[in-house]
């Protein structure tokens, strides 16, 4: 196997034995074998938009099966033959379509053509010489931007399938995926245009990333201010850790008036502040921390836990019966929700002990997204042109288990009394219980929520932008980013398709990202690696 997708790939380079994240070589080998052929199906679905044929099954299911492959998603094996057969009936059908509109079903290459092996052991060997390396490219330079395209686009699947579960979608953003997918095996396309094609990913990103925006807000409602309690009550418990609102949702449908709270976990902390979610009395709380933390925190709660959309890593044999996977996420000996029936998921948890008692916990504030910020704007700008308010830091994205990780909370901690601190997605579990006061009513600390929301951020800082009369980047803003997976690559890409500079990244920079293409980013972005919290808050403010 190789895979360096996430930022933890082991020594920095890849993991070549077993993943870091847990992922064993097999599955690591059928995750590069979906993709090889989901190549295959875009270059079948860009033939297809040109004779004006665009399926929408087809678009679904790439985004889907793009998905399964991010960092700690699915695990399964047996789903990833699966997918890789459905991925070849679709194209085939594809080719009949595109064949009777006048089309070219021949177009494409090897993987437009590929027939996977009857077994997954078949499929597996046959994987070994369409990794990730086996993409065509004139330079390292070349390689590393079809990778960077590769990662962005698989983030890039991740919002817009949830967006679509919601009921959003555009035809843009699939084709985008179908055209950067069926580039990875052109040998045509120069260096610049793998630099475009790099920030077209960011617009995607951009846009899917409005889509699911849109989809959260028009169902759940905007997100108000809101406090959840970090404790728990006396009572029957399940927990749901990853990002699926809609999920979530069915669950607490499902669950009501059976003697059970819902707490939420990691990036579901952001629930909380929705107002349809809000409005349910068992919808209780949020335990734990993030995701580094699940092996550990997982095994001390007494319910049931649902993994929506990102999967516990190494779940140990003894409390796997407690857990329960829902959407695209799988391990093999794990209960998994397909139709989001929890029945399974509620009888387990009556089962089990829940909470003996009562225990009151420390507060924390969600809800400061575009809408319940843009609500004070007045009284943010004024606080600014008084200067009450020096400078905003967007402090957010991936947490991670690397001891540099801490950079994140120390900076934070640093942060003068006379800034503000924006965060979002699983990274402000380092410092999202600290009380960093308020200035003038405005709280220090703003929750915009989880990773996708980077819209929000995007929005206020526009809007911000506006008011003064500058481009986002004369504000007094400085972006200090953590990234771990592939959805934080496409709001990377998305910030930079924006024209943000001067971003600071961590805990270290992108396995592949060579040293030229870093170069390009430096010298046209201005991003640099993150130093130290003192020397970094220092080199902002002076």
């Amino acid at each position: 196997m190789f895979c360096y997708q996430c930022e933890q790939t082991a020594k920095g380079t890849g993991c070549t034995v077993l993943g870091v994240c847990g992922k064993q070589p097999d599955v690591a080998a059928l995750q590069d074998l979906l993709i090889h052929t989901l190549i295959g199906l875009s270059e079948i679905a860009v033939e297809g938009r040109r004779v004006k044929v665009s399926d929408p099954e087809v678009n679904v299911f790439t985004v889907q099966a793009s998905f399964s492959t991010l960092t700690n998603v699915d695990f399964d094996p047996a789903r990833f033959v699966e997918l890789i057969h459905r991925a070849v009936a679709l194209r085939e059908r594809l080719k009949a379509k595109v064949k009777a509109a006048g089309g070219n079903p021949g177009a494409g290459g090897e993987a437009a053509s590929f027939q996977p092996g009857k077994t997954a052991e078949e499929m597996v060997k046959q994987a070994e010489s369409r990794g990730l390396h086996s993409y065509p490219a004139d330079s390292p330079d070349i390689l590393s931007l079809k990778h960077t395209v590769l990662f962005g686009v698989k983030g890039v699947c991740a919002y817009a399938d949830h967006a679509q579960i919601l009921g959003e979608e555009d035809e843009a953003v699939y084709a985008f995926v179908h055209e950067a997918l069926s580039a990875l095996h052109r040998k045509d396309l120069p260096l610049e245009r793998w630099v475009q094609m790099a920030l077209e990913c960011g617009k995607a990103a951009l846009r899917a990333m409005e889509l699911l925006d849109a989809g959260n807000t028009k169902t759940y409602g905007h997100p108000v201010p809101t406090r959840v309690p970090l404790g728990h009550k006396k009572g029957k418990a399940i927990v749901v850790s990853g990002h699926d609102l809609k999920d979530l949702e069915e669950l607490l449908k499902q669950s009501a008036g059976k003697g059970i709270f819902v707490y939420t976990h990691g990036e579901m902390l952001p629930t909380h502040g929705y107002p349809k979610l809000k409005a349910f009395p068992h919808f209780y709380g949020h335990y734990g921390t993030a995701w580094q933390n699940q092996i550990r925190e997982f095994a001390e709660f007494p319910g049931a836990i649902v993994m929506t959309t990102n999967c516990i890593q190494r779940p140990k044999e003894e409390y796997k019966k407690n857990i329960f996977t829902s959407g695209l996420v799988g391990w093999p000996g794990v209960t998994h929700i397909a139709d989001r029936n929890f029945k399974p998921v509620i009888d387990r948890a009556l089962e089990l002990p829940g909470f003996a008692e009562d225990k009151p916990g420390k507060e924390v504030m969600v809800g400061f997204a575009r809408n319940a910020v843009l609500g004070v704007a007045d009284q943010v700008i004024a606080a600014v042109k008084n200067k009450a308010i020096r400078h905003f830091f967007l402090v957010g994205g991936c947490d991670g288990a690397k001891p540099g990780r801490s950079y994140y909370a120390e900076f934070v901690e640093k942060v003068p009394r006379d800034c503000v601190v924006l965060t979002l997605a699983c990274g402000k579990f380092r410092f999202f219980d600290k009380d960093l006061g308020n200035i003038g009513g405005i709280p220090r600390l703003l929750d915009i929520g989880q990773c996708n929301d980077a819209y929000s951020a995007v929005q206020i800082a526009s809007a911000l932008a506006k008011a003064f009369n500058v481009s986002v980047n004369e504000l007094p803003l400085s972006l200090i980013i953590s990234w771990y997976e592939q959805k934080a690559v496409c709001v990377l890409l998305a910030l930079l398709h924006l024209g943000i500079k001067n971003i600071r990244l961590g805990p270290s920079l992108p396995a592949f990202v060579t040293p030229n293409v870093l170069d390009v980013l430096v010298k046209n972005f201005g991003i640099q690696p993150i130093g130290t919290a003192e020397g970094d808050l220092k080199a902002i403010l002076g």
